[in-house]
């Protein structure tokens, strides 16, 4: 399996709560072509601070409906051993979503580029942070 640029993403859910906008705003991203679901796994600390790590195979059947069409590609890539790091700095009565995704726009990109004996020198993403601070900055226009 050829792969593009790799994401990796934590998404973490203070009290163990979840809404339900997620699931379908990653089918969108997935049916669209912009994003490919590599792997995923999930973490929950609870309120005694340990640690349950579940794999998509490991969630109840209504669960893995809503995510099996946007995880066809599993890879495995993920570990117990990744979501336990992970896990380990949640904070007590917490959950996280660990997430690589291939960024497909980038990899039909970086192919076009190839093929016009190109290269990608730099790509890197910009933290969100960083783009907030240099807005602040700027001169209002």
């Amino acid at each position: 399996m050829e792969l593009g640029p790799i994401e990796l993403v934590v998404f973490k859910f203070p009290g163990n709560k979840f809404k339900g906008e997620i699931i379908p705003e990653l089918k969108h991203l997935v049916e669209s072509g912009t994003i490919r679901i590599v792997d995923i796994i999930f973490v929950r600390k609870d309120t005694d601070g340990s640690l349950t790590v579940y794999e998509m195979d490991d969630l109840e059947p209504d669960v893995f409906g809503a995510f099996d069409p946007v995880v066809a590609d599993i890879t495995g890539l993920l570990s117990r051993e990744d979501a336990e790091t992970f896990g380990a700095a949640l904070e007590a009565n917490s959950s996280a979503a660990v997430m690589l995704f291939e960024d497909t726009w980038a990899t039909r990109l970086v192919e076009a580029i190839r093929n016009a004996d190109g290269e990608v020198v730099l790509a890197e993403r910009v933290p969100r942070a960083v783009i907030d601070d240099l807005l602040a900055a700027a001169p209002a226009a």
